[in-house]
């Protein structure tokens, strides 16, 4: 290795040393030797390499060093043809050998990568809704990307580098305090020389790149928020382009800075290194040269002390730092852990069964529930917040109860904030409640499976949902469509958008079913995106339907042909519909109106009109905002 990878090397190494380290965690490093295990076989074989390839790396110069005495000797070509023969053996091996290692490497750290990433991914696919609604999603990403490859260098760098280092250094050691221990010695009082100036260099670097790292993550969130399609709108409307242009412009300018004096640091760092090397092999080769002269020292040795150098330089500097890549790889583990310790709210027991086939009854028996305060569900590292808030456990559901019988409808009603969709987030078991029972099925009350025993492949084959927003992904309306059920065919699907009002103008795109949707769907109006929803439920086939605002959105017209998707959805299926506007839940077979948190009052439109109660009033206020808003349309003469 020359002096200028050293140095390289060094300055990258002590850079990472700067950000500072913690005690190791005995309890951290036997779960990593977990995922370690798994590629033992591969691990072992590593080190062997490594060890073998170090032996290799210190055998060169010692043979260089022999041919020199052999020229001087004047023994016969023979022998000096032998040694270069047997250094271009060495390197051919040396060669081999680098390659069959970083073949394992790459193999055990992606390896691990692919172990970490899909733990986690598993893991927080399993999280509940309230995990998501309080954590950013680019740190959550960042967990899957950033820090589990940060971890996975543990094994192909960190743990191969040492075992190496050691092996190369004792052996190095060895050799030159073998040929010359004065000139060792030497070499070794000129060290510090060359790994003070690293460090005091690298905390500047350090915190550059740390700054500059802080600059680009909030570039980062700028362009993703305003670069999706509601926050390019909500720029468009009411942001102040020239402003956002100039916010931007002086981070990455502020970034262009750092990244000018890192470069001139980090040259300087090197010429620096570089003439300490130059001074350390000109006393090699000034005082090797005087003992050769004198005698004491064979001039084959000189070389030999002169190419060690280096290879004494690199380990120490490497191990020097070992400490703090192992830290650096455990850090980023803990991260992973992090994750990978957070229990989730919402798990299947071990004994759950399925939903019995047929008809579905659901059953809400004194239900109350209280939304998880941030500490059982999020991290604050997750948040971007020094310390999680605390608010919650309030009680937001207090003793409700009702029945709705196979094929009914029953409509949920009542002020903003009442609790209407968290009933239907309890009925679709995105929460669970703290006391009482959802359930389903049964023929008389108390007699069906609560939702906390049954699968949760059983409860998304019997439940749908239709949300206010009708989320799509960035991909094909076909993909959307089989996410509800992967073995559709065409004619299922042509089928269910002809149910919800759409096949006539999906079949009237230029790529049809593979037409992709763009970003959450915006690339369809708010009318064709609901109604795509709609088709996606009715695809699944579920026996339970539960409507929560599923045309609050939207104007008359769309509202009119939603209206009609949602009577094929509803169509001999058991439903809960949470409507804001009265008028479309006048045919339902109940309407339940909630109430912070209760239900004040049951029955029939009609019914409950007449009872002059609290479902009265609001649909009074609704035709009285109706007709005034349709007197105002109407222009006088």
């Amino acid at each position: 290795m020359s002096m200028d990878r050293v140095a390289w090397s060094s300055l990258y190494n002590i850079t990472r040393a700067s950000s500072g380290s913690k005690p190791f965690s005995k309890a951290t490093l036997k779960r990593v030797f977990g995922f370690a295990r798994p590629h033992r076989g591969k691990l072992i074989a590593f080190v062997l390499l490594s060890i073998a390839m170090a032996v290799l790396a210190v055998a060169t110069p010692v043979l260089a060093g022999q041919v020199v005495d052999a020229i001087i000797a004047g023994v016969g070509a023979d022998v000096v043809i032998g040694l270069a023969a047997l250094i271009a053996v060495v390197a051919v091996a040396e060669a081999g050998l680098g390659l069959v290692t970083r073949w394992l490497s790459s193999t055990i750290g992606e390896g691990v990568i692919v172990d970490l990433r899909t733990k986690v991914f598993d893991h927080v696919q399993k999280m509940p809704i309230a995990f998501f609604t309080r954590t950013r999603t680019g740190a959550l990403v960042s967990r899957l990307n950033n820090d589990v490859i940060g971890a996975q260098s543990a094994f192909a760098g960190t743990l191969s580098g040492v075992v190496s280092n050691v092996v190369a250094l004792a052996l190095t050691l060895a050799v030159m305090l073998g040929k010359s221990w004065l000139v060792t010695v030497l070499a070794m009082i000129l060290l510090p020389i060359f790994l003070i100036p690293a460090r005091r260099m690298g905390s500047k670097l350090a915190d550059l790149r740390r700054e500059a790292a802080e600059h680009n993550a909030a570039m980062g969130t700028q362009m993703t928020e305003r670069f999706s399609a509601p926050g390019a709108t909500l720029v468009k409307l009411f942001g102040r382009p020239d402003e956002e242009s100039r916010e931007f412009a002086v981070r990455a300018g502020r970034v262009r800075d750092i990244g000018v004096r890192t470069a001139m640091l980090q040259f300087t760092f090197v010429t620096a290194l570089t003439l300490v090397s130059a001074l350390a092999l000109a006393l090699v080769y000034g005082l090797g040269g005087w003992l050769a002269l004198s005698g004491q020292l064979a001039a084959g040795d000189v070389v030999v002390l002169a190419l060690l150098l280096t290879r004494l330089y690199a380990p120490l500097t490497a191990l020097s730092n070992a400490r703090v890549e192992i830290m650096s790889a455990l850090v980023s583990f803990e991260r992973v852990f992090e994750i990978l310790d957070l229990k989730p709210l919402i798990q299947q027991k071990p004994d759950a069964v399925d939903v019995p086939p047929g008809p579905v009854s659901v059953e809400f028996d004194d239900v109350r529930f209280a939304y998880p305060s941030a500490d059982k569900v999020s991290l604050a590292s997750l948040e971007d917040v020094s310390t999680l808030d605390t608010r919650g456990g309030e009680e937001v559901l207090h003793g409700v109860s009702f029945r709705v019988e196979p094929g009914q409808t029953v409509a949920l009603v009542g002020s903003s904030g009442a609790g209407k969709s968290t009933i239907a987030q309890l009925l679709s078991r995105l929460y669970d409640v703290d006391s009482g029972a959802v359930r389903l099925g049964g023929s008389v009350p108390g007699s069906g499976l609560d939702v906390r025993d049954v699968t949760f492949d059983s409860m998304r084959a019997t439940l749908g949902m239709v949300t206010q927003d009708g989320h799509l992904f960035h991909e094909s309306i076909a993909s959307n469509l089989r996410l509800a059920r992967p073995d559709a065919t065409e004619e299922d699907m042509w089928d269910v958008l002809r149910q919800a009002r759409l096949e006539s103008m999906i079949r009237a795109l230029p790529d049809g079913l593979d037409t992709v949707v763009g970003e959450r769907g915006y690339r369809l109006s708010g009318g064709e995106r609901q109604r795509l929803t709609i088709a996606r439920l009715l695809i699944a086939q579920p026996r339970v339907v539960i409507l929560d605002e599923a045309t609050a959105a939207l104007d008359s017209t769309n509202e009119a042909a939603v209206q009609a998707a949602l009577g094929a959805a509803l169509e001999g299926r058991t439903a809960v519909v949470i409507a804001h506007r009265l008028s479309t839940i006048r045919a339902a077979d109940m309407i339940l109106v909630v109430e912070d948190g209760a239900i004040v009052e049951r029955g029939t439109h009609a019914a409950l009109l007449e009872a002059e109660g609290r479902y009265a009033e609001l649909y009074r206020t609704q035709f009285a905002e109706a007709t005034a808003v349709v007197k105002e349309a109407v222009p006088e003469y």
